[in-house]
This record gives C-alpha cells, structure tokens and sequence, in this order.
C-alpha cells in the first residue's frame, strides 16, 4: 500500500483566498491599512479595495454617499485628500464636525439669522498666524472647529445663547479667531486665557486656558470671577464649565438640540429643565427650569445668582367653567446649608394672570443664595373666574439649583498663606 504524504504545504498570505484577507482586512484601522500597503504586493492591492475606505471615511471625515457622488472620487481618494488637509485633526474632527451640522440642522428652521452669522472656516495659515501672535499653541479641537467655522458676526442674538430678566440681559457671540487673539491675556489673574464668547452688553466672556497656569489646566474652559473681597487685583476666581473645548461646545450643542435649551423668539436661553419638575393640580401643571448667572455671582463673598422660568399650563380638555385668576404666591426657600426662608406675596412679577382651558402663562424670575446651592418649592393660589369666592392652591415642584464647579484664584490663596504665616511668626515672638 502506497505511502500517503502527510506534510501538508504551509499557508501564507499568497496563498489565502480574496474574500477571506478582505473581511480581515475590513476590521483594520486606517493606519493598518497603509502600514499593509509596505507589506506584499498583494496586500498593497487589497488594502486599496475601495469599499475598505467607506468605513473610514464616515468613521472620521462623516463623508455621505451623496457628498461622495458629488465629489466624483473614490473613498480612498476621498479619504486622501480630506487627511491632507485636516488630518492632524483626526482624533477631534468627526465629534466637533457632527456637532457643527446637528447645531445648524436644528437652527435653520428656528434661528435662521443666527446660522447667517456663522463665518466660513478659517485657514490653516491663519491659525498659524494667531499662534505666532500670542506666543502659545492652540489646542487642537479648537483649531479643528475654527476650521469649520471661524467664530460669528457680532450681532444679536448669540450663537453661546441668552438670558434675559427685567433688567438684564446677556447673549454671547462666538469670537472669531482673530478678535479671540486680540483679547488674549497675559496680565496676572487671566494669564495665557483666550476668550471664546463675548457679550456686548455685559463684556462677559467665556475663556480658554490655552495653558496650565495660576491653578488653571490647560484646555479649561470657565468664566471669570473677580474676587471681591481680595486686595490683590489679580485674584480671579473661575466657574469651570468643560474641561476642553470639544467638552464645552458638544455639552452645549447637545442641550440646544435635544430641546434643553428652549428657543424664544429667536434666540437660545440657557434654562435646564428637570423633566421630574413638573406638578399637576387638577387641571394645571407647573413645569420649572432653572440657570445659573456667573456675571451676577461671586464666590467670595458667597452670592450665588440664580434665575428660574416658570410655566402655568392649564389642560385643553378642562372645562370652561374651570376658568381662573392667580391671586398670589407662597415660597419655601431652603439653601444647602437648612437655612428656610418664606415668603408671600400678591400675584407673579407684578402680575395676576388669567388661566383657561388650553392657555399657557409663562414667567421668569430670579432668587441668590449664600451657598452654592439650594432649593425652592410652595404653591400659587387661584380664584375661578365663575366663583370668586372659591379658591384653591396649585403646587410648585421642587426644584433645585446648583452652581457650577469652580476655583478659588491662587492669588487669594497665596495671600491666605502669608497671612497665616504672618500670624504664626508674630505669636511666636509674642511668646
């Protein structure tokens, strides 16, 4: 009986079948797939299959199907030409790219002046150019988005949202990168911060700390907040508001399309609306939303400014006869410390609003607290229309606010410091 050979011939790349190396190579990421190119022949050819780029270039560059018909370009090519010109923005692009397009998407219909603001990208060169101006490198995601878009015109209302009370107002515009450059500080209190908003009507901005210095880390984004109880002029304390800019502006962008952030005549105010703060009375629900004011707040001393907007929303389906008139509210204000205050008063805002079935009846007020957070809750009370002497109470939800994170200036701390030590030096002679 014949001897069969039992060695069989070893496997190689050469020899694999097409559809298998494909499908290996469909889970490669970009990288992998150049570095195959260097490897055979015949991986070069298959790492330049078309459809392995398809992948990539909606992973990274968020190129659709008919950007691509448009172009008349391969993927590969697509993908080529797109890292040519932002790649050194790949690990930012696709997150502040989606945000770009979700933010104007969800404007167009509703603030469509505001999306005729925005400023076409700005160049490479540009940025180059900014940088060698203020002597530091900016941080890659906010270069990535000034390539976008360059920032906004100076008008109103703001892309960085409003907010508006009886007798204040702020809206922040986007800075473009030049008018960023020519704000950028160097002075004690701000050093190497670079602002990002501003507002005409306040001179609030919204900065970058493009590096770590003066308890800051780098890439923090935060609004100013000068300490007024220190003799040091560059004590300035900070309430954080992201930790980079991609956190900052796709934190923000969310809250604007998700519906968080409402849009009143035209504009975006930043009121937060807990969906669990909501109660109902028979026939009328109380919703409440709340924002915080750091151009009216301090941390020393402690005045934490808040201001909440109230809607009084009667059913449609509630009949005619249930018809009724506020006559006056009733507050129970508690702070984070148990301190409660009460109070009681005629009417909402100098008003004694008439609810009817399908009416809806909105306010906006304003309340500070010692400490950086607390919570108010009580009732308005109501007369019907068809029986005046009957009344009844409507329940206010609870709602909480709290400020944002934030950091004391190391200038308050450092004079703390030598204020201790002082003393301690001083009772030690004493002794």
């Amino acid at each position: 009986m014949a001897t069969m050979d039992t060695e069989s011939t070893p496997l190689t790349l050469e020899s694999l079948p097409t559809d298998p190396l494909l499908l290996i190579l469909s889970f490669l990421d970009y990288r992998d797939l150049i570095n195959c190119c260097y490897v055979s022949r015949r991986l070069s050819q298959l790492s330049s299959h078309d459809p392995l780029w398809r992948r990539h270039c909606k992973k990274y560059w968020l190129i659709s199907e008919e950007e691509k018909t448009q172009k008349n370009q391969c993927w590969k090519s697509l993908f080529i030409d797109t890292y040519s010109d932002v790649g050194r923005y790949i690990d930012h692009y696709a997150a502040i790219k989606k945000a770009w397009d979700d933010l104007k998407k969800y404007l167009e219909p509703r603030c469509p002046r505001m999306v005729l603001s925005l400023k076409e990208g700005a160049r490479e060169e540009d940025l180059d150019a900014v940088e060698a101006q203020i002597g530091c490198k900016l941080p890659d995601d906010y270069r990535c988005s000034y390539r976008i878009h360059n920032g906004q015109k100076l008008v109103v209302p703001g892309l960085l949202g409003s907010m508006a009370l009886s007798n204040h107002y702020r809206s922040e515009d986007l800075l473009d990168v030049d008018t960023a450059a020519g704000g950028f500080q160097q002075r004690q209190g701000l050093k190497y911060c670079l602002p990002l908003t501003f507002c005409i009507h306040t001179g609030l901005s919204q900065y970058i700390a493009v590096e770590a210095a003066e308890g800051r880390n780098k890439n923090e984004v935060f609004y100013q907040c000068p300490d007024q109880m220190a003799r040091n002029p560059a004590a300035i304390d900070m309430f954080i508001i992201g930790a980079t800019f991609t956190d900052w502006f796709t934190s923000y962008v969310n809250n604007v399309v998700s519906g968080g952030f409402p849009i009143i005549r035209d504009q975006i105010f930043r009121y937060v609306h807990d969906p669990e703060c909501v109660a109902t009375t028979g026939d009328i629900t109380v919703s409440v939303s709340t924002s915080f004011l750091p151009e009216l707040s301090s941390v020393h001393p402690p005045h934490y400014f808040f201001t909440y907007r109230i809607r009084i929303e009667m059913s449609k389906d509630a009949l005619p006869e249930k018809a009724c008139q506020l006559d006056s509210r009733y507050w129970r204000i508690t702070n984070a410390k148990g301190d409660v205050e009460e109070v009681q008063g005629p009417g909402v805002v100098g008003e004694f609003p008439i609810i009817s079935p399908g009416r809806v009846y909105e306010y906006t007020s304003c309340t500070t607290f010692s400490t950086t957070s607390g919570y108010m809750e009580g009732y308005y009370t109501f007369h019907f229309l068809y029986f005046k002497d009957k009344i009844f109470n409507v329940a206010i939800p609870r709602f909480h606010m709290a400020c944002p994170t934030f950091r004391v200036s190391i200038a308050r701390l450092g004079y703390l410091v030598t204020s201790v030590t002082v003393t301690l030096i001083l009772r030690t002679i004493e002794w």
